[in-house]
């Protein structure tokens, strides 16, 4: 994600912040900029923008707070008068918590802030994202749901499903997600991860199904065709087979070609995301160790969703990666990124980024 300031002050501020720390100017995202924009108040729920430039407001256009402001979920603005009183992400919410419970409001705070960087990168990405109220056939849906109480009562599973992504609440609770991640033996287990996994299975339906790009797909990921049912009994009933970190981003990517390209292109986005603010800090990497050598020295001088050619996004990425992880582990922490790409697994990453580099720009 990009750096963001206080129009008014300069100070930095974060992505999610409705305010400015320093000099308490309202702020709220704005989409048509991708920027989040300091407030002028008009009256108590209408903003116009405000221009460093000239130090006053810029324009005419009245904007408000998306609805669900009121809850401590979103600072992203809507047009006063426009079509509607939600913003581009939080329009893509069909069901959410019961807000009458504490703990539910609390953990749909947590899906909230995820699922909002996650479309600012889809975005930025310039993919298609469009309510399942604007588009029936082709729309984006979250149902944000709890297990119901009862020892018999079937557990909410997440996935997706035409267009419908689901995610139990439950994964917005820390302990109840390092759980299941350890039930599950996996290595890395966050919300946002979740929701960059499931809209990886939308963008299959919205890309690659039907269409000229399944064959070059199937070379890499495939054959989706496979019963997908079987293939998830066999991959939750077998142990893997040895040498599948040669093949696959994770073990669960080996269970089906579509769990494959869903956890690919999951990774692909925390590769992008991730350098886009190494990028915005001007981060560079020159392992003291290493002077004379090239091969960890980098310093990360292009976007990389302004790169075609994904070797050089991996060449700035394994730097980084290993320089993250070695400050997590100063910090007694775990990796940030506790995985090994492999050659098959960069070709597939490289597909997807050829794929929507291409589609960013027809």
């Amino acid at each position: 994600m990009k750096l963001f300031s206080c129009a008014h002050c300069g100070q930095l501020v974060y992505f999610e912040n409705n305010r400015c720390e320093q000099c308490q100017h309202p702020l709220g995202f704005l989409t048509s900029t991708l920027q989040l924009e300091a407030l002028v108040a008009q009256d108590i729920h209408s903003f116009t923008l405000y221009n460093q430039e000239t130090a006053r407001t810029t324009g005419n256009q009245l904007y408000a707070y998306c609805d669900n402001y009121q809850y401590g979920i979103c600072n992203w603005l809507v047009e006063k008068n426009g079509d509607s009183k939600y913003c581009e992400a939080c329009q893509l919410n069909h069901t959410i918590p019961d807000l009458r419970k504490p703990e539910y409001l609390q953990r749909w705070q947590v899906l909230e802030v995820a699922k909002h960087r996650l479309v600012y990168t889809l975005l930025r990405m310039k993919l298609p994202v469009i309510s399942r109220r604007r588009n029936k056939e082709k729309g984006l849906f979250f149902d944000f749901l709890a297990d119901a109480s009862g020892g018999n009562a079937p557990r909410v599973l997440t996935g997706h499903i035409n267009g419908v992504i689901t995610i139990n609440i439950a994964e917005a609770d820390d302990i109840e997600r390092e759980m299941a991640r350890k039930a599950m033996e996996e290595p890395y287990r966050t919300v946002l991860g979740h929701f960059r996994h499931e809209i990886a299975h939308y963008y299959w339906d919205l890309l690659i199904r039907d269409s000229a790009h399944l064959e070059g797909f199937r070379q890499l990921f495939g054959d989706e065709r496979r019963n997908y049912g079987e293939a998830l009994q066999v991959h939750y009933h077998q142990r893997p087979l040895t040498g599948w970190q040669q093949q696959y981003i994770s073990s669960y990517a080996r269970a089906h070609p579509w769990e494959d390209w869903a956890e690919t292109f999951a990774h692909y986005l925390h590769i992008m995301d991730t350098l886009e603010t190494a990028y915005a800090f001007g981060l560079s990497v020159r392992p003291t160790v290493l002077e004379k050598k090239a091969d960890l020295s980098i310093k990360v001088r292009v976007d990389p969703f302004e790169l075609r050619d994904f070797n050089q996004v991996m060449s700035m990425w394994l730097p980084i990666c290993f320089a993250m992880n070695s400050l997590n582990r100063s910090m007694g922490l775990k990796d940030s990124y506790p995985f090994i790409i492999p050659p098959k697994v960069v070709q597939k990453l490289s597909y997807i980024h050829l794929l929507c580099f291409t589609f960013r720009s027809s």
